[in-house]
């Protein structure tokens, strides 16, 4: 499809700003809605300014910015996000010549990675629904949103006009605190079993549901976790511990039978009728 990526028109009725783009006929049609901040009430006392900043530097040099993933959810909750992602129609090289603090990161996809004193803030150009040789294939916000897992994690927010830009339904997912997959079940789960863990992530420190569908899935792939390597096991399991909410995830990773592959002795223990009360009060003081 191509996209005019000037046309925004009011929606009267609905009172929604709508984008619009063009199909293969010529045809216009809706691709997204347009959220404004009368809609989100973003607290910009939430937001980092050097994640801010970043965008502002981009779109005054010509380049669309948007704040995206976890970060947009974790504002609209009305909560302080951890990190602040971004991403961007510019490419790496040209991001790098444009920071003193940018470094660009990866092979097989390239990201740039700004650093500041105790963190950093990683600027990603939109990615391509198609593949090349090296991934590092690039296309508009458009492709880019197909790339994301879950709907509640692709939002983009434009902090200078206050918006955000909704491809897919994630602002009603987040409005009904539901957790819903992007990209389809027959394929995500074999793609990155990750995603299994990271969805039980999201449903306990957000308390959202997941879908029947969702939660059938995570069940019937959960055996595709061994392909995993331990250290990314690891990886996920200090990432669930830093969350604050590692008994509510523990719980969840236990009931749709991914904790057997991840911490084998803690889910025999947990497992045992009679000892979960006492296991989970330790895991809470984690």
């Amino acid at each position: 499809m191509i996209v005019d990526q000037k046309i925004l028109k009011i929606q009267a009725r609905l009172n929604l700003l709508i984008r619009y783009g063009t199909s293969p006929s010529g045809k216009r049609v809706a691709i997204a809605r347009i959220y404004t901040k009368d809609d989100h009430k973003i607290d910009k006392s939430l937001m980092d300014k050097d994640a801010v900043k970043i965008t502002e530097k981009l779109t005054a040099s010509g380049y669309d910015a948007y704040i995206v993933g976890g970060a947009v959810r974790d504002l609209l909750l009305n909560k302080k996000p951890k990190d602040f992602d971004i991403s961007t129609n510019a490419l790496p090289g040209r991001i790098k010549k444009m920071f003193w603090n940018a470094r660009i990161i990866g092979r097989r996809f390239r990201l740039v990675h700004m650093y500041y004193p105790n963190k950093l803030i990683e600027v990603s150009t939109f990615r391509s629904e198609s593949k090349g040789n090296d991934n590092n294939v690039y296309g508009q916000i458009e492709d880019d949103v197909k790339r994301r897992d879950f709907t509640i994690n692709a939002l983009y927010y434009d902090p200078q006009k206050e918006y955000i830009v909704d491809f897919i339904d994630g602002w009603k997912d987040i409005q009904h605190r539901k957790i819903r997959s992007l990209i389809p079940l027959s394929t995500t789960f074999i793609e990155d079993p990750v995603r299994m863990i990271r969805a039980l992530k999201y449903s306990g420190t957000t308390g959202f549901t997941l879908t029947f569908k969702l939660g059938l899935s995570i069940k019937k792939y959960s055996t595709e976790l061994k392909r995993c390597s331990p250290s990314r096991m690891t990886e996920e399991i200090m990432k669930i511990i830093a969350t604050g909410y590692s008994a509510q995830i523990f719980q969840l990773l236990l009931k749709f039978n991914l904790l057997r592959f991840m911490l084998p002795e803690i889910n025999s223990l947990l497992s045992r009728k009679g000892d979960n009360e006492h296991t989970f009060s330790f895991i809470k003081d984690l």
